[in-house]
């Protein structure tokens, strides 16, 4: 489950609510049906991730061939993996492996923020408009307008570096 945030964005209440129809490991894309706002968005999956997808379903289908839920992530009573439960999880593991202190907090949420940046930032590092591909980001992200995606632009210092380093390109440098 965290791998799937870490790699699509997804919000962690789109990912304990999907279903098993919602998860096409044929065609490699999930269906959120119920993302922010009640829409509907299509998420298209790398091979890899639809590999890992498989392996966890059929190792899910192997341990608890008769799941008390349609759900596609369960708990090991065949029940449906509650988002507090997958909160405490993450906090018990970032504590483990020392991410967590006393003024450090990492959320679920930070995974989605992390797969935004680490785009712009890849579309940046490989010379790509980065305004001509907002709104492909915004609707992967399920964001109601660009202007909603625009606002992770600001949020990364070495977003910001990069950035700064293309217009300095373009235009020249300031004396």
């Amino acid at each position: 489950m965290f791998g799937l945030l870490v790699v699509t964005g997804m919000r962690l209440g789109e990912v304990v609510c999907l279903t098993r129809d919602d998860v096409d490991t044929v065609a490699g894309v999930i269906t959120i049906r119920h993302a922010k706002f009640d829409r509907v968005r299509l998420v298209p999956l790398h091979p890899t991730t639809t590999a890992a997808l498989q392996s966890y379903a059929a190792e899910r289908d192997r341990l608890c061939p008769h799941p008390r839920t349609a759900s596609f992530f369960i708990n090991t009573t065949g029940t449906p993996v509650q988002r507090n439960t997958v909160e405490k999880t993450l906090r018990t593991i970032t504590t483990a492996v020392g991410i967590r202190t006393a003024t450090v907090h990492p959320r679920a949420h930070d995974l989605r923020h992390r797969f935004a940046v680490e785009t712009l930032i890849h579309w940046h590092t490989e010379g790509l408009d980065v305004g001509e591909h907002m709104a492909v980001l915004s609707t992967y992200l399920g964001h109601v307008s660009p202007a909603d995606t625009y606002w992770y632009l600001s949020a990364i210092p070495e977003l910001l570096a990069l950035t700064a380093q293309r217009l300095e390109t373009r235009y020249g440098a300031r004396p």
